[in-house]
């Protein structure tokens, strides 16, 4: 998959973008992640890509200009693939499913970073086809956005990870935050890792991890049931079966 990212601060994707998954991605030909320079598209010697809001008001804003040429010079160069999104608090909120949409576009999409107090109205109305946000807060600018979607939407690609079971085990793949992960020593510090996870029986285990996804949701993420209409009576008696008929009563559950 193709993905392309504009920004003042290449360097700081390409860095990332070289270790771990990704850098494995990339190696692999299995991610295409390229970085285009929105100061290269500047003409004049500071290589400025900002000015002071019409107005009044604290901060600087991303020019159209510079944006505008960049995108335009990369299109004339060999294309840049679209959906062109726009990282911005206004965006269309970041969530797994919208993880999944876009891993699923054939021909990839890009990303424009914005900076400074935001980017000139003009490049959301006219030039990029949609925004993305990752959450209800304020970054400094949006490479970090962008590497956050980068990896989010690598995972999922075929042949990135390791396991390929790993992405539909992760939270947030069925609805669920994940259930609790170990590994050795068995004992540590008096405490023990359950005693199910070392029985060497599959399904008991599959059954455990099925009710321990479901309680820490319920405890931790309580809108996430919500959003899935509830627990079903069977989901609800295995949350019962670990322990946890508190919990459910705590939720309305009656039990």
């Amino acid at each position: 998959m193709r993905i392309d990212v504009l920004t003042i601060f290449p360097e700081v994707v390409e860095h990332y973008g070289g270790a771990s998954i990704l850098g494995r991605a990339r190696k692999a030909g299995l991610l295409d992640l390229r970085t285009h320079d929105l100061r290269a598209s500047t003409d004049d010697p500071h290589r400025s890509v900002d000015d002071a809001p019409f107005g009044g008001g604290a901060g600087m804003v991303l020019a159209p200009e510079p944006v505008f040429a960049a995108v335009e010079a990369a299109e004339a160069a060999g294309g840049l693939p679209r959906p062109l999104l726009l990282l911005t608090p206004s965006g269309r909120r970041l969530d797994q499913a919208v993880v999944g949409e876009l891993a699923g576009l054939a021909d990839g999409f890009s990303l424009l970073c914005g900076r400074y107090e935001g980017v000139d109205q003009r490049v959301a109305d006219h030039l990029v086809d949609g925004g993305l946000s990752v959450g209800d807060y304020v970054l400094a600018g949006g490479e970090l956005a962008a590497l956050v979607v980068v990896e989010a939407v690598a995972r999922l690609l075929p042949g990135v990870l390791g396991n390929e079971d790993s992405a539909g085990d992760e939270s947030f793949a069925d609805g669920l935050l994940e259930y609790p992960q170990y590994t050795r020593p068995a004992r540590f510090r008096g405490w023990e890792v359950p005693e199910v996870l070392r029985s060497g029986d599959h399904g008991r285990v599959d059954r455990w991890r099925r009710a321990q996804a479901l309680a820490r949701t319920l405890q931790h993420r309580p809108d996430l049931i919500s959003a899935r209409g509830g627990l079903t009576p069977e989901e609800a008696a295995l949350v019962a079966e670990v322990g946890e008929v508190r919990l459910l009563r705590d939720h309305g559950y009656d039990w």
